[in-house]
């Protein structure tokens, strides 16, 4: 192998959105620094199957609705 294409590779301590800590390996920040987690896998629903809603912000959802109101599925 190369001698110093590698990225630093060093203890991290992740917070995640409740609260709860743990320590891995990053090569983001320095030894020693706090990652927190503005999203993670316990609470997103991606992960947790929730269910989304979608939000009818501008009337965007409702352009899209109408201008494919022909076609199944849309």
């Amino acid at each position: 192998m190369k001698k110093d294409i590698h990225p630093d590779y060093h203890p991290v301590t992740i917070v995640m959105t409740d609260g709860s800590e743990y320590l891995t390996r990053s090569c983001a920040g320095a030894a020693g620094d706090t990652i927190r987690l503005d999203i993670d896998p316990r609470t997103h629903p991606a992960w947790t199957g929730g269910q989304q809603t979608l939000l009818d912000r501008g009337g965007r959802i409702s352009r899209f609705k109408n201008k494919f109101k022909g076609i199944p599925g849309a």
